[in-house]
């Protein structure tokens, strides 16, 4: 059931909406300054102008809706049914043209283009080049313009680019991964953005987790359906089964950029699933988040924030050690469990319980919060079982513990994660959120980079030395989380200690986290 009450009209939310209606129309909005409110993180004044969230010209002259819980939970159901299928669907599919270089590494391709010493591994490497090249400038890009119509133009893009992959030479392949990771660039920052839209700041790490933890029933489909039945099966083909992997997945992965164009909406207040009431009931739901929806103008003064932001930095920190082991077992999987001794089609269908562990144990993992409601804490969870995990990997002899390890490193993708849904939750500011969304991935991309080249061709089959960097980076990532979770701990504490004046609309006021006297940092 809902309900409304009339907004109380003090002079300063009265004043802060006159003033955005009367700029409403003046194109330079940044200059015109409505109120100011005192940062008790920096102690400076900061100024609200007219230049403010999408959200808040939905909040102009509306009276304030109220929910219970179940009008709360029928909004939430509704959203899931929605959302959530179409974009667990596409990171399913963008992880299986990530793996699908591994797959077709033990499938003929590395014979058929005559690679030799590590020039595998720079055709993991090239495609993390071209998402490095791109992240930032895509970044913008998403801020711009509308994130489902810019992501699916991406996606289109990428699919008919896996579909070229078959080609005969080595130069043109690595080209065409260089061109792919540029592509892909644009999907988790797009996906970063609609939960935080969405979705309240609670529900915003399960809601990640599922959307993320796909990537495994990615790799359960990529090795299992396609792959190996392609494999089984190459007598029946008139082209190399790895080219047709290439083939298959592109072809799907097009159809589903159509489809992310047509059924996911710009921002809750387009969406055309929704009613004009639930509508209104949406933008209330994630006040809680004290950001918006987005600002398309790009904010000089929130850019240097982000950038000199301790948080920004640890952010990479954990980023770079937590994707460094993903960069190389993504690339490396088949053919470390290949060099167990398996034949190929096993191979193929040992990806499978890896995929399994990882879907299974991120997203239950993130469930947890039901019942802990502390990401930090589940994320160090799953990071601890991946570093156990890792240690059997590199350091058992028997090789079933080490597929047994490598099946429990597959919990890994639990703290980034976390990040992402922190970032989501706890980087406000429309250009602060970009930027620092920009920097992780870029650091994802570094240590994506970084990973495939951990792995030696002259250590092969073993590669110990790639091994014990993952269980290096593990470690890493543990420790630089628990100083992320001290310095949010320490700023909440400090923000606590500070009562401020209630501005109605602040948190559609566009505001950082730094400069939101009524933000808290999610722990």
């Amino acid at each position: 059931m809902m309900r409304t009450t009339d907004k109380k009209q003090n002079d300063r939310s009265a004043s802060v909406q006159t003033s955005i209606a009367a700029e409403g129309n003046n194109t330079d909005v940044e200059d015109n300054v409505i109120t100011s409110v005192m940062s008790p993180q920096t102690g400076k004044l900061v100024n609200i102008t007219a230049d403010g969230d999408v959200a808040m010209n939905y909040t102009m002259d509306e009276k304030e809706v109220e929910m219970d819980e179940a009008t709360n939970k029928r909004i939430l159901r509704k959203i899931d049914m929605y959302l959530m299928p179409v974009m667990c669907l596409l990171y399913c599919f963008q992880f299986i043209d990530k793996m699908a270089n591994s797959f077709a590494s033990i499938m003929g391709m590395r014979e058929d283009l005559h690679m030799v010493g590590n020039q595998y591994s720079w055709s993991g490497t090239s495609f993390y080049l071209g998402y490095l090249v791109l992240e930032f400038p895509v970044s913008l890009l998403l801020q711009r313009f509308p994130v489902s119509k810019t992501v699916s133009t991406f996606i289109i893009l990428w699919g008919f680019i896996m579909c070229m992959h078959s080609v005969p030479e080595y130069p043109g392949f690595i080209a065409l991964r260089t061109i792919l990771g540029m592509l892909e660039s644009s999907i988790t920052p797009a996906f970063v953005i609609l939960t935080s839209q969405w979705y309240k700041r609670e529900e915003q790490f399960i809601r990640t987790a599922l959307w993320f933890g796909c990537n495994g029933l990615g790799q359960i489909i990529g090795a299992g359906a396609i792959s190996y039945n392609l494999f089984v099966n190459a007598d029946s083909y008139s082209m190399e089964a790895w080219k047709l992997l290439f083939i298959i997945t592109g072809v799907l992965t097009i159809a589903l950029g159509f489809l992310i164009m047509a059924h996911i909406p710009d921002t809750p207040t387009k969406a055309w699933f929704l009613t004009e009431e639930e509508k209104h009931l949406v933008v209330q739901r994630i006040r809680s988040n004290q950001q918006g929806f987005g600002n398309k103008h790009f904010k000089k003064d929130q850019f240097i924030e982000a950038i000199t932001d301790i948080q920004t930095w640890l952010f990479a920190i954990f980023t770079i050690s937590n994707n460094i082991p993903n960069g190389a077992v993504t690339n490396f999987s088949s053919i470390l469990i290949s060099g167990m001794g398996y034949s190929t089609s096993e191979s193929l269908l040992m990806q499978m319980p890896q995929g399994t562990c990882m879907t299974c144990g991120c997203i239950g993992i993130a469930c947890g919060t039901l019942l802990y409601p502390y990401r930090f804490f589940w994320a160090a969870v799953g990071i601890s079982i991946s570093l156990i995990g890792s240690c059997m990997l590199s350091f058992a002899g028997p090789y079933k513990a080490q597929y047994a390890g490598l099946c429990l490193w597959n919990v890994a993708p639990v703290g980034f994660i976390c990040m992402l849904s922190i970032i989501a939750s706890n980087s406000a500011g429309h250009t602060k959120k970009v930027t620092v969304n920009a920097i992780t991935l870029i650091a994802y991309c570094v240590g994506n980079l970084i990973g495939p080249q951990t792995f030696i061709e002259a250590q092969a089959p073993e590669y110990a030395g790639g091994k014990i960097a993952i269980v290096v980076c593990i470690a890493i990532s543990l420790a630089t989380l628990f100083c992320i979770w001290f310095v949010f701990w320490a700023r909440n504490k400090k923000l606590d200690a500070n009562l401020n004046t209630k501005v109605e609309n602040l948190e559609f006021a566009d505001l950082t986290d730094k400069q939101n006297p009524n933000f808290r940092y999610a722990l």
